[in-house]
């Protein structure tokens, strides 16, 4: 139900081994229109990633013998480098392509970057970007109603035919409706707000009795 990261990455990324010279960087960056380039090594494991703001350090060239501290160091190397080793920045962020939009948006806020290389046995499979976690939010909402009709009212919660009905506009869902306990109302709202493309549920879907009380009053809480 949760969209997952590989549902909105871009497979199959641009990338290059640690030995791949400045101007080739530069050269696939300008044909693809990319911003970064993951590095790999011979197993296809991420090693780096070299970005234009690691290309355009050439251009600031800080004097080796003025600067103190590893960022400044790795300037130094980077305003110098000729290969994709020395100009990379290490380690890379990485994500699972089965891990949800919600933690590689997480990742990205948390982090302050662009993008977020993605992983499967720690080979590279993918790359998602900020665009790309927003491209699940551009779904039709006619698609959107009929996910939920299908796979949570009748497919999990097997709801009776007219129990509950669906509006989505503009990505925000109002459940109404009558189910026949209160656990079934909560377990719905939460599967709905997983949907892709729900931007808000609101859950006016009432019960025929509360489960809950019951369960409390048996043990005794």
């Amino acid at each position: 139900m949760r969209t997952t990261v590989s549902q909105v990455m871009t497979d199959s990324p641009i990338a290059v081994t640690p030995d791949t010279t400045y101007k080739r960087l530069a050269g696939l960056m300008a044909l693809h229109r990319i911003s970064a380039i993951p590095i790999v090594d011979e197993a296809g494991v991420p090693v780096g990633v070299v970005s234009e703001a690691d290309l355009l350090a050439r251009f600031r060239r800080p004097r080796a013998s003025f600067v103190s501290g590893r960022h400044a160091k790795d300037e130094v190397r980077k305003a110098n480098g000729l290969l994709a080793k020395d100009l990379m920045t290490a380690p890379v962020l990485t994500v699972g392509g089965r891990d949800s939009v919600d933690v590689a948006a997480a990742l990205l806020a948390r982090k302050g970057v662009r993008r977020l290389f993605v992983v499967e046995d720690g080979k590279l499979t993918g790359v998602v970007s900020r665009r790309d976690l927003l491209s699940s939010f551009q779904r039709p909402d006619e698609e959107i109603r009929h996910d939920i009709e299908r796979d949570v009212l009748t497919g999990i919660l097997w709801t009776a035919p007219g129990q509950a009905s669906v509006t989505v506009e503009d990505g925000v869902v109002t459940l109404l409706g009558r189910l026949d306990n209160r656990g079934a109302v909560e377990r719905a709202g939460a599967l709905v707000a997983d949907v892709a493309g729900v931007v808000e549920v609101r859950n006016r879907l009432d019960f025929v009795w509360d489960d809950e009380t019951i369960r409390s009053a048996a043990l005794g809480i």
